[in-house]
């Protein structure tokens, strides 16, 4: 009797069992809650919706990694120094900032040399002979002025920037004053003459005054030949 009845008490108990295992295999879980699928279709919009939602998420997830990037040098399609108010320029100088801020750091350094240097060769050294301190405060002062006198003499012939319109018998350029400050000029291709000089970073004379160009980087072929022009020695000078 006993053993009969375990069998029935099993089997009851597995019969309760697949009925519940049949009633959940009619459900299934979308989006965190249970919806009932017997007899239902399969939801095809839903799928293109979830897989376009997973493509924007990728897609700005690759934006997002692509401007944490560091980047060297210019950008895409915005050149070094170049501004986007700038009309006609046909060439930028390829190290014009780095040698404004050169500049600057050498008119800084001569500033203080200048001001600070007497106060405090004559404050270090109170037992030093008046004349020596003077002598000494005097060297630090030319030494200072000096180097910038002398960057300022290396750097001056560099175009910072050209302005040209073709057809145009003139072109504008803008340079460098000993102060770091922007000069524009405007020069006439007929006052070009070649550099007859051993000054380094020298393309063009004219007017004068010295001119220097990035033939690498400058990509106008026809302005680089008229700013760059040969000498040519006469027959008559070899007779």
């Amino acid at each position: 009797m006993a053993r009969a009845a375990l069998l029935r008490l099993l089997r009851s108990q597995s019969g309760q069992l697949s009925s519940r295992s049949h009633f959940l295999s009619g459900y299934r879980c979308r989006s965190g809650t249970w919806t009932h699928s017997l007899n239902s279709k399969p939801n095809f919009s839903s799928a293109l919706q979830l897989a376009a939602a997973q493509k924007r998420w990728a897609s700005q997830a690759t934006a997002k990694e692509d401007d944490s990037k560091i980047s060297i040098g210019p950008q895409r399609g915005v050149e070094a120094g170049k501004d986007e108010k700038d009309t006609g320029v046909v060439y930028y100088g390829p190290i014009s900032s780095t040698i404004k801020k050169v500049k600057l750091l050498s008119l800084s350094t001569c500033c203080l040399s200048v001001s600070l240097g007497p106060v405090i060769t004559f404050m270090t050294s109170p037992d030093m002979n008046v004349i020596l301190k003077g002598a000494v405060a005097s060297s630090v002062i030319f030494m200072s002025a000096s180097t910038t006198a002398a960057l300022h003499w290396f750097v001056s012939p560099y175009i910072h920037k050209l302005r040209w319109q073709p057809g145009s018998d003139s072109f504008q350029v803008e340079m460098l004053s000993w102060l770091a400050t922007h000069i524009p000029r405007t020069i006439k291709f007929a006052d070009i003459r070649p550099a007859e000089t051993n000054r380094p970073f020298v393309t063009f004379k004219a007017n004068g005054t010295f001119y220097f160009v990035d033939k690498d980087h400058c990509h106008n072929k026809a302005l680089l030949a008229r700013l760059t022009p040969q000498k040519f020695d006469s027959a008559l000078k070899n007779l």
